[in-house]
């Protein structure tokens, strides 16, 4: 090791490829976030209602192409891949918080959700089988909070995760066309 290499020690090691980084901490995220919410569903039993399983998606496609995106920034594919990867994951990102933000409000009671998750139960079958299906159908409403923490349900934390995740792939994004 050179003595300028002793004196800055992060020049003696390839420097951080911001596009890996982020696309490593956003796949991170969204696949902690998704083990989060089946972790919800699974183990504590709080059943996801429409708006709920929707807000899953933005994450559904984050973690297969965040690591798409990780592994074009680390095998040095052409940087517009990349950056398109990236501005695909803020966008998913940002879309997935304005959901969540127009889920929180529905549940605040800021406005109406859709009909099918927060209006009167369907038809719900003929009179003779009416009860049998009323034990079967479990409506799970949208604008009904069924957890919270800190005074936040589950619909106001995915618009802070999403935000965060946007934030850090917008980073990425902003540095690796810096570089």
């Amino acid at each position: 090791m050179t003595s300028n290499a002793a004196a800055h020690p992060s020049q003696g090691h390839a420097a951080i490829n911001p596009a890996l980084a982020a696309a490593l901490a956003v796949t991170a995220i969204a696949a902690a976030t998704l083990a989060g919410a089946w972790f919800f569903q699974l183990v504590l039993g709080l059943v996801p209602c429409p708006l709920c399983l929707e807000q899953r998606y933005a994450y559904y496609l984050a973690v297969p192409l965040g690591a798409l995106v990780a592994v074009a920034a680390a095998k040095d594919a052409p940087r517009g891949v990349v950056l398109a990867g990236l501005a695909l994951l803020t966008l998913a990102a940002l879309g997935n918080a304005g959901l969540g933000a127009y889920h929180a409000g529905v549940e605040w009671k800021f406005w109406p959700g859709p009909t099918e998750c927060t209006g009167p139960v369907g038809n719900l079958g003929s009179a003779g089988n009416l009860l049998e299906r009323l034990d079967t159908v479990k409506v799970i409403r949208c604008d009904e909070v069924q957890w919270t923490f800190l005074g936040l349900s589950l619909a106001g934390y995915n618009v802070l995760i999403s935000l965060l995740m946007a934030a850090i792939a917008l980073w990425g994004l902003v540095s690796a066309r810096r570089a």
